[in-house]
């Protein structure tokens, strides 16, 4: 029982002490990750992990090139 209410409050107070934390992408690449791994031989968590940093990555280049596009669309200023 003190373990588990241990690694609760350890749990509970990591997730209060990151703030705002910028998930874009992240979550999506975790479910699907996840659900990946523990379909290819229950490595689930090692999925999720992978499919959170892929997921970032991915939504920070789409990020990345909505800006270069609006930038080259943007008339020129004087």
């Amino acid at each position: 029982m003190n373990r588990k209410f241990a690694s609760m409050l350890l749990a509970a107070t990591m997730i209060t002490a990151t703030g705002a934390v910028q998930a874009k992408g992240c979550l999506e690449g975790a479910a699907v990750g996840g659900v990946a791994g523990h379909v290819a031989g229950k490595h689930g968590t090692a999925g999720a992990v992978g499919g959170c940093a892929i997921g970032h990555h991915e939504a920070n280049k789409k990020e990345k090139k909505a800006q270069q596009a609006a930038a080259a669309s943007a008339p020129a200023a004087k």
